[in-house]
């Protein structure tokens, strides 16, 4: 896998930390977790979206773009990080925001990754339907600008977790770990087809599962795999037999809405090994690793994939589940 043909912009601090975390371990009754961190990687309170935005925001600048334009939540991560690497590399951020997520108030509203999306100078759009956002899309000048997908999800964009698996496989070896299974949130879907593919061409015999923040599973299966196959093909290679699972049982009401099985995650990634999550995407990726853990038979990677400011969104609800 030769990824140095493809434009590319360093954005994070890499490689992430991989952690063991035997309180949580032994919370869980499984085998030893270890916690891949790429919520610690430095640029716009980090999160794995600057794996993506490396290879996206890379070509952008070789074709000479000076503004990016992107979609999202309300309290977007990926919108987030876009506007924090637009900000580092000069580059105008156009962020259209559509309030899909059944949460209101004024921290979800104001707060979180929405304050921050205006500290880093970003345009902010916000939108109450697709129509509207597609109505401001088509005012804003596209003269030079260049539009990336919700997430970061598209073929180049998953080169930045095929990337990030060459990375993770060969921390593992230095460990002497061959073999493991690799939690992962799976929302937009690039991480995991990124892991999902990178481990494959490597020939590494673990196991991804991608656990759906927001798709049915039918949906997560063949968004994953589509996105794997657009890799592959950048990369002038076939597509591998990838070793995945997939499951959808820990998404609740919905994407962005909380459940109880969330929180009590987080609260235990928090009280074992002082480390937080997010309610939207980690959150729930960690509900999906409790429910199984004890059925697990090898060593368990739990990719972070950042999202904290967004959990400052969600304070009504954080606070109480904090204090029980």
């Amino acid at each position: 896998m030769d990824l140095s043909a493809f434009p590319r912009v360093p954005l994070g601090t890499w490689p992430t930390p991989l952690e063991d975390a035997p309180r949580l371990s032994e919370a869980l009754g499984g085998p030893p977790v270890l916690i891949k961190r790429d919520d610690v990687n430095g640029l716009g309170a980090g999160g794995n979206k600057l794996r993506k935005l490396e290879f996206l925001l890379g070509e952008a600048l070789e074709q000479g773009k000076d503004t990016v334009i992107t979609f999202g939540a309300l309290q977007t991560n990926h919108g987030r990080q876009t506007a924090a690497a637009c900000a580092k590399l000069g580059l105008r951020c156009e962020l259209i925001l559509t309030a899909k997520v059944p949460q209101e108030g004024e921290a979800y509203e104001q707060s979180g990754n929405v304050v921050l999306d205006h500290f880093f100078g970003a345009n902010v759009h916000i939108t109450r339907t697709p129509e509207e956002a597609g109505k401001i899309y088509d005012e804003i000048d596209h003269d030079q600008a260049v539009t990336l997908p919700v997430g970061g999800s598209n073929g180049l964009g998953t080169l930045g977790y095929v990337a990030a698996a060459i990375e993770l496989v060969g921390q593992l070896n230095e460990r002497g770990i061959g073999e493991a299974t690799i939690y992962v949130a799976q929302g937009s879907g690039a991480t995991a087809a990124g892991l999902a593919l990178g481990t494959a061409l490597l020939g590494w015999p673990g196991r991804i599962h991608a656990a759906s923040v927001s798709h049915p599973q039918e949906d997560t299966v063949k968004e994953l795999h589509d996105l794997a196959t657009e890799a592959a093909k950048l990369l002038n290679v076939d597509l591998p037999e990838l070793n995945v699972d997939f499951g959808d049982d820990t998404i609740g009401p919905g994407y962005g809405v909380p459940t109880e099985e969330m929180w009590a995650a987080l609260k235990l990634f928090a009280r074992t090994e002082g480390v937080l999550l997010d309610p939207v995407y980690s959150g729930k990726a960690a509900a999906a690793l409790a429910k199984r853990a004890k059925n697990e038979d090898l060593p368990i990677v739990f990719v972070h994939t950042g999202g904290l400011p967004g959990l400052y969104g969600y304070a009504p609800e954080a606070i109480t589940s904090a204090r029980t």
